[in-house]
């Protein structure tokens, strides 16, 4: 411990705080200990002083990845305007498209339905999906992206509103295993927060610790908004851009043109330590 012996000339109380006394001309300056000198006291210039909020924030640490299936891990096939309108009837697509420019819930709009016209809208969609599912192609930049995923120990889910047949056949087809790999038979299925919710709760994560990536804003990005988790849209083709999505309030955190690119995003924005 340092001992400071100046002599007091003053019982002023000022005159007990040395720093103080910096100001006062009757102070002695050469009685002073040099670690109190001016300099020492000089505050940094201004362009040297730096707000909290410049200190870069730590990476948030990502703990599972949850993907869509139809136009995110597979290739679009199926021509959802023609099962829309084989369901709807031409009438009644167009009336419906025209109150809806961004996209038809055709499943949440069949729910109405009496269950005989249901189990008719049902078989044509299941028409339509099996002719996807002769099709079938994996997304490019999906095998490399689970690949790195795998790599980092980082969990990889699966929420499709496409039936189970067609997960089953996504994963024997392309060998690359989503667990849990949710299909429309869970319900409620997207956008409802709940698929994400129990694949959260199945892996004993935060929703926050999980990124949800998929091709549709209405479907996808609202679930995982819902949730409470990171999202990722896949938006190809630009279609986003379009006058059509500007007056829905669903802004994903990330947005890509490619699978490749949310290699890129991963390391630059997550801490990815296994």
């Amino acid at each position: 411990m340092i001992h400071i012996n100046c002599p007091l000339k003053s019982r002023n109380p000022q005159s007990l705080n040395p720093i103080n006394s910096l100001q006062n001309p009757s102070f002695p300056q050469s009685r002073m200990p040099s670690f109190l000198s001016k300099s020492f006291l000089r505050l940094p210039p201004k362009s040297l002083r730096f707000p909290m909020s410049t200190v870069a924030a730590a990476k948030s640490r990502l703990r599972g990845v949850v993907f869509d299936m139809d136009g995110t891990l597979t290739v679009p096939v199926i021509d959802f305007a023609a099962m829309y309108k084989a369901v709807l009837g031409d009438v009644e697509y167009k009336r419906i498209k025209a109150e809806n420019p961004s996209g038809i819930d055709i499943l949440h709009h069949i729910e109405s339905w009496t269950p005989e016209k249901q189990q008719e809208a049902y078989k044509i969609i299941a028409d339509f999906e099996k002719q996807g599912l002769d099709r079938l192609q994996i997304m490019p930049g999906a095998a490399e992206l689970c690949g790195f995923l795998d790599a980092k120990k980082i969990r990889r889910g699966l929420i499709t509103r496409n039936v189970k047949d067609a997960v089953d056949l996504f994963h024997q087809r392309f060998g690359m295993m989503f667990s849990p790999a949710l299909s429309r038979e869970f319900r409620p299925y997207k956008p409802n927060p709940a698929p994400l919710l129990h694949i959260c709760s199945t892996w004993d994560v935060q929703p926050n610790e999980v990124m949800m990536v998929g091709d549709s804003l209405k479907d996808d990005v609202a679930c995982g908004k819902n949730a409470g988790a990171l999202t990722c849209l896949l938006d190809e083709k630009g279609r986003y851009g379009s006058q059509d999505f500007t007056n829905l309030d669903l802004t994903p955190d990330f947005k890509v043109s490619s699978l490749i690119e949310v290699h890129s995003l991963l390391k630059s924005n997550f801490d990815l330590t296994p």
